[in-house]
């Protein structure tokens, strides 16, 4: 699957209370106003939320399509290379895996 920011954008759209805003230069995405998301690297990449021990595991079974930033190296977020990834299935589960990281309880209470 050759990925880009428009499938980013149709499966955040998807998601409840996200807004797109510009932020660093690049576009960002906000659950109820919590930054879950965003497209660096001209948008041939995403940085989303990720558990540190998830993440780091991640980057070692597969460090073609996932990579850690150095200024993110401390904190629970993990690169992903959009062309990297298999299919719209796996686009949709990272997103929305990271949407329910940032998401306040009572919009997961709601959404499930």
């Amino acid at each position: 699957m050759k990925a880009t920011g428009d499938d980013v954008r149709t499966v955040v759209a998807s998601l409840p209370e996200t807004t797109e805003q510009c932020a660093w230069g690049m576009p960002v995405f906000k659950v109820a106003g919590k930054l879950f998301l965003t497209l660096p690297e001209d948008e041939t990449s995403m940085a989303v939320r990720c558990p540190i021990v998830d993440r780091d595991e991640l980057v070692l079974a597969e460090p073609a399509k996932f990579w850690i930033a150095t200024h993110e190296a401390g904190n629970p977020w993990v690169r992903v290379r959009l062309a990297a990834l298999d299919d719209r299935e796996e686009l949709t589960a990272i997103i929305t895996d990271s949407w329910r990281l940032a998401a306040p309880r009572a919009l997961l209470e709601k959404a499930d």
